[in-house]
């Protein structure tokens, strides 16, 4: 497998804000290096150009895999993950009232919430705390 280069690496933490392109977790509250993950996995004919890279937290990236669909919970149907790089967060997703829980506003988002687990019993407790000291949900 082709390594990616740093420099490409960095830009693309730097266009997410050093956040998880699909849970927004922060690489500064999550005690974890993010991944470089390709949108489209290379099992799957994906390649290593910037369009098919995001940036993905250890969580989001082990449960998507090789996944590029999923399953929308409201009509059964199977529905493309989202995109982070072509699509926008706040058009399929939203947080929970207090702000812990990512809700699927979209067929796509409500695939993509169930298929990465993007509201798994590890990440939770972790949300929690981060609402609590003020550091989450992300601002914009």
């Amino acid at each position: 497998m082709e390594r990616i280069p740093k420099a490409t690496r960095d830009k693309i933490a730097a266009a997410a804000h050093y956040r998880c392109g699909y849970c927004q977790t922060a690489q500064e509250i999550s005690g974890a290096q993010m991944h470089t993950e390709h949108i489209i996995p290379i099992s799957r004919g994906g390649g290593p150009e910037e369009s098919n890279l995001c940036l993905s937290c250890a969580w989001c990236n082990s449960f998507k895999s090789a996944k590029t669909h999923g399953t929308d919970s409201q009509t059964n149907e199977e529905i493309p993950l989202y995109n982070p790089r072509t699509q926008q967060w706040h058009e399929h997703f939203r947080w929970s009232e207090d702000g812990i829980y990512i809700i699927g506003l979209t067929p796509t988002g409500r695939a993509t919430v169930e298929a990465l687990k993007m509201n798994n019993e590890y990440i939770i407790p972790a949300r929690r705390h981060w609402v609590e000291a003020g550091w989450h949900p992300p601002g914009d």
